[in-house]
């Protein structure tokens, strides 16, 4: 799986997902950095194959709306420090595999992992 990492997340969340054995990298990888517009970053997400984390509900709609971008992870756990997000992560990556086997939209809250239709 490929992450693309937005720009409320940390950084460290895409070097985690390397580390993992996944690829992933961060808005502050692209070439506008954090002020990359959502429409660049669900093109790159279309054509490259990337799943979007984010934080941001205005995924939610274009996704659900357009279908852009095609596969989402929604972090919705509100405040949480970053070693807090990585433990989150590394408890739940085996059912976030699974999950996008199946599902397009996956959102991720301080205690469950919901499948979305």
């Amino acid at each position: 799986m490929k992450f693309l990492i937005d720009a409320q997340l940390p950084r460290s969340l895409a070097r985690w997902l390397n580390q993992a054995g996944y690829e992933a990298i961060h808005t502050l990888d692209l070439p506008q950095g954090n002020r990359t517009p959502d429409g660049t970053i669900n093109e790159w997400a279309t054509n490259l194959g990337y799943i979007v984390v984010t934080k941001d509900a205005d995924f939610v709609n274009s996704h659900l709306v357009l279908q852009q971008p095609p596969k989402l992870l929604l972090i919705s756990t509100g405040n949480i420090n970053n070693q807090e997000l990585m433990i989150l992560f590394s408890s739940s990556m085996n059912l976030i595999d699974e999950g996008f086997g199946s599902h397009d939209f996956l959102e991720m809250s301080g205690t469950s992992l919901i499948f979305h239709k």
